[in-house]
């Protein structure tokens, strides 16, 4: 059934590929959109697996889960990818138990960003797990450590300057277009693509470079008229794309689909263009590069622009790590009480048995005329208290007996 695998840590696996070993074409043959995550999903149980989520990004596709091994996970991602299970395992990283879970609460954080401290990982983080669980293969384990994550992320935002700034890819391609870009209030923008990152990126736009002289165009019209509606700006039917590509001076892109959006036959003496391609896989022809009009800059070569953000944000990495260090130490004390629930609940339905005999009713003669609910809430106090010696002594047979104890002693109180 989903979300019910074994709950042994080591069992958690994460393996998954990111820019620090691969470029943005290796990247774009695992990239994973929703409907290859959605067959990945369906096809997960005749793998064996059955608590999973996958996060792909323009930095990295991971894919976390329980399993008997991390080869479960990587033959399964890539039945779905160009790529295939060999290249994936060569280029990889797997961990397992708490390493893992260091990741991702690394990854979470923006501490394992292309961009140090990139916060829009957390946004993409939340559509991952969401869509799993929707599915049912986010069980308690993962809930749990996704939230533990999430608060942590929140923490280090809130009490560090780690997203300090406004570094982020989308911002990085502001950057570029300011740095490169002369008189570019007189320049006719096109952006393709308005999902999160090209909602960024337009906003990023007017805030930073002063232009309203941007047109949409989406795949889905109503999403692109949303936007421009929202942002003062125009936008276009999809099938008006080659027509824009000739007017358009600087062209953004940041689709998603599995093909090239913007191919070279669209661009062919077609005017000099400043074209950012901000998709993983590379949503604009490789051949485009090579045309003499065209200057095509990728997402790798954006997030090598630094500058004095970035380095006030190196200097918050301590602090991040320690606000880390706590939450995870918080999800461990967590995960180590979930391994006395079985008990807990053996010796409380036994203490319920015990209620019922003869000579506890005939030692204990108020414990009829209190009630249930007395005798209930007695039996929780001797749980908990339970509970608390356990997590601090691992002595699980005396202290199953001390609770028996001290129920049949509260009872004849």
């Amino acid at each position: 059934m989903p979300g019910q695998s074994s709950k042994d840590i080591l069992k958690f696996f994460v393996a998954g590929i990111n820019y620090k070993k691969t470029d943005a074409a290796i990247r774009g043959q695992f990239a994973i959109n929703q409907d290859q995550y959605a067959s990945l999903l369906s096809l997960a149980p005749s793998y064996g697996l059955h608590e999973l989520f996958i996060l792909s990004t323009c930095n990295r596709t991971e894919i976390y889960g329980f399993a008997e091994q991390a080869g479960q996970l990587i033959e399964l991602l890539c039945t779905e990818t160009a790529g295939n299970a060999t290249t994936f395992t060569s280029l990889a990283y797997i961990k397992n138990g708490p390493e893992a879970i260091e990741h991702l609460f690394a990854v979470g954080a923006g501490l394992d960003s292309q961009i140090l401290g990139d916060y829009e990982i957390v946004g993409q983080l939340k559509m991952a797990v969401k869509f799993a669980r929707e599915r049912q293969f986010i069980g308690a384990f993962m809930e749990r450590l996704v939230n533990c994550v999430l608060q942590s992320s929140k923490a280090i935002k809130n009490r560090t300057d780690l997203s300090g700034g406004t570094v982020s890819v989308s911002f990085a391609a502001v950057q570029y277009i300011k740095e490169k870009v002369a008189a570019v209030n007189d320049k006719k923008i096109l952006l393709v693509g308005t999902g999160k990152i090209g909602r960024s990126t337009c906003k990023n736009i007017i805030d930073y470079l002063g232009t309203t002289n941007i047109t949409l165009i989406n795949r889905t019209q109503e999403k692109a008229a949303e936007l421009a509606f929202e942002l003062g700006i125009q936008f276009v039917p999809a099938d008006l794309l080659s027509d824009h590509i000739r007017q358009a001076d600087i062209i953004i892109v940041a689709t998603n689909a599995s093909k090239p959006t913007i191919l070279r036959s669209h661009l062919e003496g077609k005017g000099q263009k400043l074209i950012i391609d901000l998709s993983i896989p590379y949503n604009v022809e490789a051949s485009a590069s090579k045309l003499g009009n065209i200057q095509l800059v990728n997402v790798d070569e954006l997030s090598k622009l630094k500058d004095e953000t970035l380095q006030k944000r190196e200097a918050e990495v301590p602090k991040a790590n320690a606000i880390i260090a706590g939450h995870i130490a918080e999800f461990m004390e967590w995960f180590d009480m979930r391994k006395y629930v079985p008990v807990l609940k053996a010796v409380k339905t036994k203490l319920k048995e015990i209620q019922t005999f003869p000579s506890y009713i005939q030692h204990s003669p108020g414990c009829l005329s209190s009630g249930a609910v007395d005798t209930d809430e007695k039996i929780q106090r001797v749980i908990n208290g339970m509970a608390s010696r356990m997590r601090h002594h691992n002595q699980h047979g005396c202290h199953y007996i001390e609770a028996i104890n001290e129920f049949i002693a509260k009872g004849s109180n």
